[in-house]
């Protein structure tokens, strides 16, 4: 039977190329040997689900254990109604553990029990009647909020000091974010910030990423199975696009394989694998898109803005920090500290921002187009120039993120003058107070350095230079722009403060300086 690369829900071994679902997992045995409770928590899609589905399967096939898998997703609907909320986990789990277990494990029959209690007495039964210690892994523990959540979570607290005869001998609680992140409508806060009413729990465990030579590894079984070679620079490409995020690692290879080199005689490339990324970052499917839905939450974009405006994260709260590593936003490098998790969300995030504002700019006729079909720049910047003295304020006001609103508007006028036969890449990152755009159009490769001129800062021109002049070096051009937004309160109008002037840096480049 044919393998192919899995996008979509738990892997399965007989269709899908994996690897061990368990081994980027630390030790859980030794944790359920010691009848802990525990918390494991990672981004969508990076193999928890398919992870703990083996893992149960292996605690059952031991003879030790009656392990199983549920979920707690049909509780979401009712977060405001802990019994209904009940009934529908259960009857979820009844139906579950008859495909997962043998039959002489199957739990009894539940009673009806009270309201706020009947998921603490069903697990009471089934301990009871199993001749096994019973382990039970609640996936999508986090979908479920509020009142049903506290219920649930009380319930399981109570019912753990009667371990293991008379309650599960361990529980994982298995979602996107740490326990003390999970929602709730309590305390004038939305969340838990805090492990109550889940004290019990003994470790909250996170699943990495790939690593480079595991995205070697998974590459290679597609090799074995159809004779198609990933090239060392594809593999390594692959791997410096996704830091290792399962999901886009998967999904690179299903866009080269399936849709750009389909002819299994090719062998595959880093050029392969960037065409690849762009599609992706283009169609921004389910995966993209609910990380995209994460920018418009309160707590996200107090760190995402300073990041993409490249200023400090200041005195934004821990915790806040936190959830955004967890849900795979953001990574800490040694080298770098907080910053995007990996290139292709680099690209994807501000794209989703510009996204709005693009779709609201008027018809721009393209005046900077020669007769050969090239961008001449000098008349791009004069249609750059008029286009923000007439929309460049209304815009600003419809800007997804205010502090960085004038980046936002500028990326989408250049997404509509490259209009898909180009590119505009970005560089950002934490306290460099810059963002940097190269422009890519057939021949043409522009560097341009966006600044913004706040409150109580000098002028950021000379600044300005020295990083642009920097950038310029970097892509191996002798010619950009520098512009300046300047975002003072007292600012003078903008036909006043619209100027340009051409300049030279230190190292004999030529700047356009653009005051907007």
């Amino acid at each position: 039977m044919s393998r192919w690369f899995n996008t979509a829900g738990p892997c399965q071994a007989d269709i899908h190329y994996m690897l061990s679902p368990t081994s980027r997992m630390p030790n859980l045995e030794q944790l359920i040997e010691q009848r802990s409770y525990f918390v494991i928590h990672a981004p969508r899609q990076t193999g928890k689900t398919t992870a703990m589905l083996a893992l149960a399967q292996q605690l059952t096939n031991s003879g030790r254990y009656a392990a199983v898998m549920v979920s707690a997703e049909v509780g979401a609907p009712f977060s405001h109604d802990p019994g209904s909320a009940e009934n529908a986990i259960l009857a979820s789990w009844w139906a579950s553990v008859r495909f997962d277990l043998p039959s002489d494990l199957y739990p009894p029959v539940w009673n009806e029990g009270q309201s706020g209690q009947r998921i603490q007495a069903a697990l009471q039964m089934w301990s009871q009647a199993s001749p096994r210690p019973l382990v039970l892994f609640i996936d999508e523990i986090d979908s479920v909020q509020d009142e049903a959540l506290i219920s649930i979570l009380r319930q399981l607290r109570d019912g753990y000091r009667s371990r293991p005869k008379n309650f599960p001998l361990s529980v994982g609680l298995i979602g996107l974010r740490d326990v003390r992140d999970y929602k709730v409508a309590a305390g004038g806060s939305d969340r838990l910030n805090t492990s109550s009413p889940f004290n019990i729990k003994v470790r909250s465990i996170t699943l990495r990423n790939f690593n480079a030579v595991e995205v070697g590894e998974l590459y290679q079984q597609h090799t074995d199975d159809t004779g198609q070679v990933f090239t060392a620079q594809a593999i390594q490409t692959a791997f410096d696009l996704t830091q290792g995020q399962p999901w886009l690692v998967n999904a690179l290879a299903k866009e080269v394989v399936e849709e750009i080199v389909s002819d299994t005689t090719v062998e595959i490339t880093p050029e392969h694998i960037l065409a690849a990324k762009e599609v992706l970052i283009a169609r921004q499917d389910t995966h993209l898109d609910s990380l995209a839905e994460k920018l418009r939450e309160p707590r996200v974009q107090a760190i995402i803005e300073p990041i993409l405006a490249g200023q400090t994260l200041g005195d934004t709260p821990s915790d806040d920090r936190q959830y955004l590593i967890d849900l795979g936003l953001l990574r800490r490098d040694p080298e770098a500290g907080l910053t995007i998790a990996n290139p292709i969300y680099r690209e994807v995030i501000p794209r989703v921002l510009v996204q709005g504002t693009q779709d609201s700019l008027p018809y721009i006729s393209p005046s900077w187009l020669t007769s050969n079909a090239e961008i001449d720049t000098e008349a791009l910047l004069q249609a750059f120039i008029a286009f923000w003295r007439q929309h460049g304020e209304p815009l600003l006001s419809s800007a997804a993120y205010h502090e960085i609103a004038p980046h936002i508007v500028l990326m989408a006028f250049l997404h509509r003058v490259v209009n898909g036969g180009g590119t505009v890449e970005r560089e950002y990152a934490i306290g460099r107070d810059r963002m940097d755009l190269c422009l890519r159009y057939k021949n043409l490769t522009l560097g341009i350095e966006l600044k913004a001129w706040h409150n109580k800062k000098g002028d950021p021109l000379e600044t300005g230079l020295e990083q642009l002049d920097s950038y310029l070096a970097r892509l191996g051009v002798d010619f950009g722009w520098l512009i300046i937004f300047d975002q003072r309160s007292k600012a003078p109008p903008i036909e006043e403060r619209l100027t340009t002037q051409t300049t030279t840096t230190k190292n004999g480049r030529s700047i356009r300086v653009v005051r907007a």
